[in-house]
């Protein structure tokens, strides 16, 4: 009986979660954001799998599902504001996700879709969640309020015509 119940409690112990691969992942998107805000789009190959997927409702028409869609993403992004960078606030993680809270900083001196380049700053909490398999990134969630951004942007409310 007592063995019975050691291999039991031996075998709830080994379906844990690894501490170790959490702590990776957390590595990981942290480096990932570090490589995004050094603008090194490059090291994103080490940290994101080649066929990963972005969600956003904050960016409907945005369709990602691969890392060259990604890179084409952020590299639009910097043409927009080309100071940006994101701080990390909150981030923890556990059976291969990672969850971040954080803020995107940065002055819009590029087109933004249909508003120009306004020159004014803007500093945009915004939340991610990232799934990763094998140690790279394969799935994200990043969702952000876009009338905060809009408003702290100058182009919400619309001039009056």
């Amino acid at each position: 009986m007592r063995r019975m119940i050691l291999a039991f409690l031996l075998a709830g112990v080994f379906s844990l979660p690894c501490a170790a691969d959490d702590a990776a992942n957390i590595r990981n998107a942290k480096a990932m954001m570090s490589a995004i805000n050094a603008r090194d789009l490059s090291a994103l190959d080490e940290f994101i799998a080649p066929d990963m997927l972005r969600h956003s409702a904050a960016t409907p028409n945005v369709i990602v599902t691969n890392l060259a869609e990604f890179k084409a993403f952020l590299r639009t992004d910097f043409a927009t504001v080309s100071d940006s960078v994101q701080k990390i606030d909150v981030i923890f993680g556990g059976d291969d996700y990672v969850a971040v809270r954080a803020r995107y900083i940065g002055t819009q001196d590029g087109p933004m879709g249909p508003f120009p380049a306004s020159g004014k700053s803007l500093e945009l909490p915004f939340v991610g969640i990232l799934r990763f398999e094998d140690g790279k990134i394969v799935e994200m969630w990043v969702e952000w309020d876009n009338l905060s951004a809009l408003s702290q942007l100058g182009h919400f409310p619309p001039p009056q015509k």
